[in-house]
């Protein structure tokens, strides 16, 4: 099944661990991250024959670059000098992208998220609206979690896990994680030679929790349980996950043309139907926003999204990023989605064309109300 996963898959989410980043700690290895950006640009460009695919890479590594330039040995466990770390060795990750990406004539963007990023609404908005858009742009994100700021209570804990909130985030077709291993086994093949590999399972098996050791790595914190919990998370929005060896010769371009390396966890739900089944499931919608029958008829018949100049009322108080409803002239919730706007601007764009939005509001956002990617059908 991973020839079909990963050949279908239009948009990628690629995680690579600290341990394939900085060579066990030695370092960032140069060779490596160029190999990962030449695959990561024949992919965007489509060189397989397969179409374009948008690309976002998750890239552990700066603490430990950091502890290398520091002249550390050891993982600190202190918070502050945790940070000081990346702080130091964030500069050499950035720039090794950028070189790297450039020299495949790439443009790359670093973004730096915290769990409070992706759990408040709007700054989750923000966070996804400014990815999609440099997708669109053809550059490659490369996203690390912004350890200079975190703390205990906001730290992802592993960029297995940043991986999966990304792969979320973007509605990402498929999640790959590369590691410095084949793939998931019965059991810690380093420890029991009767090991068996795991060709395919699926994604939230609770059989997978239980076969799976600790931390692997003295530099990373990813252990094998960590990717699996991962790709369940993904897994929530219809993302599959595959995790492979970073170190396998062509293994991004391989799996994109379907085949069969590394560990497949397939995702039970499609993606379109696990958001919509999210938005459905929002029982408290904090308002609802009217339209006229032309702005109704173009959301059931053409799937558009919901502009501004379409709407005659706003109902309640919303902040951007409520899912709120959109009702016909009758009354009836015809969609539901993400609101653009909070529900005091909204109540001055009705009727409006996105070219007065400035005048009105002081500043120039979205065109959109709710955007045809955050918007799902009703009864349908």
């Amino acid at each position: 099944m991973i020839s079909g996963v990963l050949r279908d898959a239009r948009r990628i989410v690629v995680k690579v661990g600290s341990s394939l980043v900085t060579n066990e700690g030695r370092g960032l290895d140069e060779a490596a991250i160029g190999e990962w950006s030449r695959q990561l640009a024949a992919l965007v460009r489509g060189d397989d024959g397969a179409g374009r695919r948008e690309v976002i890479m998750v890239s552990s590594g700066a603490v430990a670059e950091g502890m290398k330039r520091l002249g550390w040995t050891v993982r600190p466990r202190e918070i502050h000098e945790l940070q000081a770390a990346a702080a130091v060795g964030q500069m050499g990750l950035a720039q090794m992208y950028e070189t790297k990406l450039r020299e495949q004539g790439m443009g790359s963007a670093q973004v730096l998220l915290t769990h409070a990023d992706l759990a408040d609404r709007e700054r989750y908005l923000n966070a996804r609206s400014t990815l999609l858009t440099l997708l669109e742009l053809g550059v490659v994100p490369v996203i690390n979690e912004n350890d200079t700021v975190v703390n205990d209570e906001i730290k992802f804990g592993d960029n297995d896990t940043l991986g999966a909130l990304v792969a979320n985030l973007v509605e990402a077709d498929a999640l790959v994680i590369l590691t410095d291993q084949k793939g998931l086994f019965t059991a810690d093949p380093r420890r029991d030679p009767a090991a068996q590999f795991v060709h395919e399972a699926r994604a939230g098996d609770l059989a997978l929790e239980a076969m799976a050791g600790g931390a692997g790595s003295s530099i990373g914190r990813g252990g094998m349980l960590t990717k699996i919990l991962a790709a369940k998370r993904a897994a929530g929005s219809g993302a599959s996950t595959v995790i492979a060896w970073g170190r396998e010769p062509d293994v991004l371009l391989r799996l994109a043309r379907g085949e069969g390396i590394g560990t497949l966890l397939v995702a039970q739900t499609a993606k379109t139907q696990a958001r919509k089944q999210w938005m459905a499931d929002h029982l408290q919608l904090r308002g609802a926003v009217a339209v006229d029958a032309g702005a109704a008829a173009k959301l059931r018949a053409e799937g558009k999204s919901l502009l501004p100049i379409g709407m005659t009322a706003v109902e309640g108080d919303f902040s951007r990023g409520d899912v709120i409803a959109v009702r016909d002239p009758a009354g009836a919730e015809i969609a539901r989605g993400l609101a653009n706007y909070a529900s005091a601007e909204a109540r001055l764009l009705c009727r409006k064309p996105s070219s007065e939005f400035e005048r009105l509001l002081g500043y120039a956002a979205e065109p959109e109300m709710v955007h045809r990617d955050n918007l799902v059908l009703m009864g349908g």
